[in-house]
């Protein structure tokens, strides 16, 4: 018995030590030099003060404001999941159905199959920055509205923040940055 033990506890101890020592540093290590901001995460300042972050998804509900994805968890980054509810559950439709009504409702003229699926359900993370160009596009007749601006300007400012993928995947808008860089508008 011995024969068998003591080499499986040694072989135990060493895949510990690699895997969760050596391993987990190097990983560290190398993100500490690649990662941006050294894998701290890009906090957003506005007047020297924190306002939001880079890469996670924050709540904008006034109708000058470019509306965010829906978040299963409120846009709580420590709390991040889905909401594990699939297309069958009657909960899920109902929710959905809220979004889509009000939408509509803060979004005369636009009909309901015209509505990008990702304004009315929320990610898998809960937590998505981005937007399609579809999906801020379509809001642009409310914010003109509200803010004054001609609609055209608000496309400009859209396809200026608008990032293409440099080989796979779409495009996509940072629903911060773009609101943000909103405010600075006359």
């Amino acid at each position: 018995m011995n024969t068998h033990v003591l080499p499986a506890l040694k072989l135990t101890l060493l895949c510990v030590l690699f895997f969760v020592v050596i391993y987990a540093g190097i990983v560290w290590s190398i993100a500490q030099v690649v990662a941006p901001n050294h894998g701290q995460g890009e906090v957003v300042l506005k007047n020297g003060k924190i306002i939001g972050f880079a890469r996670v998804g924050e709540s904008f509900r006034s109708a000058n404001y470019f509306w965010p994805r829906p978040s299963a968890v409120e846009y709580n980054a420590a709390g991040s999941a889905g909401s594990n509810k699939g297309p069958s559950n009657p909960e899920y439709l109902q929710t959905v159905k809220f979004r889509i009504d009000h939408f509509l409702i803060h979004n005369p003229g636009i009909h309901k199959q015209q509505i990008p699926v990702e304004l009315v359900t929320a990610s898998g993370s809960g937590l998505d920055p981005d937007l399609s160009p579809k999906a801020v596009l379509i809001q642009v007749p409310r914010i003109a509205k509200a803010r004054g601006i001609s609609e055209e300007r608000l496309r400009e400012l859209v396809l200026k923040n608008t990032k293409t993928s440099l080989l796979f995947g779409p495009s996509t808008v940072n629903v911060l940055n773009l609101n943000m860089e909103l405010d600075t508008m006359k």
